[in-house]
């Protein structure tokens, strides 16, 4: 049907609906992969429209991890793989977000691709990865020596920090694996991963930071609450037992306005 469609002379193949979707966008949406071919294939069909949310494509098809309608999209010069949404997230971001590790693999694959494109937030691929606790994206992203694995977003917390506060353990493993990783870094709030990790009682997370050789302990927060004061507070007694049973950790102040 689209082929006979499209052997017309008066039919419009970027003709938008009400909401800005062309034939090319629903067909993309949906996975249908030989119309997106059909359409792709003609040099008149625009391959970057943006629908009412300023979203292209690529970016849905990168988010629903249609890998096949993503091969064909970027073997377009003219397809832009870096082109964010209204909300800043490029196609590299929702398909790190989801999970998508296939399509991530092609995005990166791209030679004009940003591994380290922000979000309005200042947000990264890496950050999204790393917060849903995707292992195998985090692990992609990492293995491109220009992907910085310190980025903050706007309140200062890295993908270390979003991934020890939200206790996965996997993904912490493999930024502490790099070199280059700041495991002290703190957020806006002082808050280090540690404390994020001794926080929440990721027990076995607070364990691994603790082992890393340049962890330190008794980063305080800018109220100048420990990790140690936090697992406290929050009755988190292996957690307590474990930072008391390393070394240098000290005893926090039981008139500290924590325990008030």
């Amino acid at each position: 049907m689209v082929k006979l469609l499209l052997e017309r002379e008066d039919v419009d193949p970027n003709y938008p609906d009400k909401d800005d979707r062309t034939p090319l966008w629903w067909a993309t949406n949906k996975g249908h992969q030989g119309v997106v071919k059909q359409l792709l294939g003609r040099e008149d069909v625009d391959p970057n429209p943006l629908d009412k949310t300023d979203r292209t494509p690529l970016s849905w098809a990168a988010s629903k991890g249609f890998e096949g309608v993503v091969r064909l999209l970027l073997e377009r010069e003219d397809v832009d793989p870096n082109r964010p949404h209204r909300g800043g997230l490029a196609p590299l971001a929702w398909a790190a977000g989801k999970g998508r590790d296939g399509v991530v693999k092609l995005l990166l694959e791209r030679g004009d691709i940003d591994p380290n494109h922000p979000d309005k937030d200042d947000g990264t691929p890496l950050s999204w990865a790393a917060s849903k606790g995707h292992q195998r994206v985090v692990k992609l992203l990492l293995e491109r020596e220009d992907v910085d694995p310190n980025h903050g977003n706007k309140d200062g917390q890295t993908p270390l920090t979003w991934a020890a506060g939200k206790g996965h353990e996997g993904v912490v493993k493999l930024l502490l694996g790099r070199n280059d990783v700041d495991p002290n870094r703190p957020d806006k709030d002082g808050r280090t991963p540690l404390s994020r990790a001794a926080t929440k009682g990721h027990e076995r997370v607070v364990k691994l930071l603790l082992e890393h050789e340049d962890v330190d302990p008794n980063g305080p927060d800018k109220h100048g609450v420990t990790p140690l004061s936090y697992a406290a507070r929050r009755g988190h007694g292996r957690i307590v037992q474990l930072l008391h049973a390393w070394k240098f950790v000290e005893t926090p102040d039981a008139q500290h306005p924590l325990y008030l």
